[in-house]
């Protein structure tokens, strides 16, 4: 597939995927007419990529932990440094306390939906009508 279809199917801009590229991140294929050519399981690959972001990892963390998540029961890393077990470890925590934000936050929004679903009155159930 060529890069504006990668793009639409993943919600990932065009140049976000050629930076992922630059950072070998991503592979891509050139045509003899210079398009890039991605295979199918890019797409997953973008989507995993974004979500590793989204949890707050740095592309270069990104990039040495990759070649792992496709086969986790088949991990084999023997050039792990002290240093990249220490990020990683940092990372992890730093994630951990996101996700506590993120439920303390889902708790409180759950039990204000509540409180405001149980306050509210039958009849208030959409807005007044217009006359």
């Amino acid at each position: 597939m060529r890069i504006g279809e990668l793009s639409e199917r993943t919600g990932t801009p065009r140049r976000l995927l050629r930076y992922y590229e630059e950072q070998g991140l991503i592979v891509a294929e050139r045509c003899a007419n210079g398009y890039r050519s991605y295979d199918e399981a890019c797409a997953d690959r973008v989507r995993q990529i974004r979500g590793l972001l989204d949890a707050g990892l740095p592309t270069r963390i990104i990039k040495q932990i990759l070649p792992c998540l496709n086969a986790p029961r088949a991990i084999h890393f023997p050039d792990a440094t002290p240093e990249m077990l220490a990020t990683l470890e940092r990372e992890c925590d730093r994630m951990t306390e996101r996700i506590e934000t993120l439920v303390r936050n889902r708790d409180a929004v759950s039990a204000y939906l509540d409180v405001v679903r149980a306050t509210r009155l039958p009849d208030a159930v959409g807005p007044a009508p217009t006359a």
